[in-house]
Formats: C-alpha cells, sequence, structure tokens
C-alpha cells in the first residue's frame, strides 16, 4: 500500500487549522488504498522518509525561513535518503505573518537537492487562515494523496 508522510511543524492554531485540512483531504473517503502518516518534523526520521511514497511537508514561516524544526528534518534525513527518494512526489503549505518567500525558496531548493517532484502547487497563506486557505490545503492533502493511488 503506498504511504503518504505528511511532515509539519504546527505550533500555532493557524498551522493547526491547515495541517488539519491537509489531514482531511489525504484521508478523505475517494482517496483509497493509500497509508497516511503524521509526523511531527522534529520527530520524523530517515525511515519515515524512506517507507514513504510521497510527501507533504508544513512549516511557518520563521524570520524569512522554514522553521528550525522543518531545517532539523531536512538536515537529519537529507544524505540517508538522498539516492532512495529521488523523483517521489510531494507537496508542501506555508504560514507566515509577513511574508514566505524565503520559506518557499528553502523548500524548492532543499527538494531539488533531494530529487523530489512537486505535484501541487503550494498553499501559502498570510495571516489568519480564510475559508479559501483551508479550503486550498485540504485540496492540497487530497491532490497529493490521490496521486499515489493505485489503478
Amino acid at each position: 500500500m503506498p504511504r503518504l508522510l505528511i511532515v509539519h511543524h504546527t505550533p500555532s492554531p493557524g498551522m493547526q487549522a491547515l495541517f488539519e485540512q491537509v489531514v482531511a483531504g489525504a484521508t478523505t473517503d475517494e482517496i483509497e488504498g493509500v497509508e497516511v502518516v503524521r509526523r511531527a518534523a522534529l520527530s520524523a526520521t530517515a525511515s519515515d522518509v524512506l517507507e514513504a511514497d510521497g510527501y507533504l511537508l508544513g512549516t511557518p514561516a520563521n524570520l524569512g525561513y522554514i522553521s528550525g524544526a522543518l531545517k532539523h528534518f531536512f538536515d537529519t534525513i537529507y544524505y540517508p535518503c538522498l539516492d532512495s527518494t529521488a523523483g517521489r512526489p510531494f507537496g508542501y503549505y506555508v504560514h507566515g505573518n509577513e511574508g514566505v518567500e524565503g520559506a518557499q525558496r528553502a523548500i524548492r531548493s532543499i527538494t531539488t537537492g533531494l530529487s523530489w517532484q512537486q505535484v501541487a502547487e503550494p498553499v501559502t497563506v498570510l495571516g489568519a487562515p480564510g475559508k479559501a486557505d483551508l479550503a486550498a490545503c485540504w485540496e492540497l492533502g487530497a491532490t497529493v494523496a490521490a496521486g499515489l493511488m493505485i489503478e
């Protein structure tokens, strides 16, 4: 059974709301035969990454960059997973209060180095998440999970 790994750093109510919608989309009844595994960024391991077939990443934008927790995740898994995960699909969401460009740049740079393939447009949210932001996160979760379904 294909496995989707959701790696997230969720330190705020806004991030929690986005995370819940990503999970809801990935686990909707229409998605069949995909196991969804959730890991906080500080507890996700290289084994988690190697055992997954696709990834969803969630981070706040802190001081113009990804969270330290997500950076730690990437530092931990980068070399152990470099060759084995090339070509795997991923998507991501970022929440910030002032800007998310630096965080997006960091995710693109690191995932390019890993040779992961972005399969959905990122969801970027500034300020309190609104209804459209929550719907976009649901869609992100559903899109990445649906791409892993076995036909």
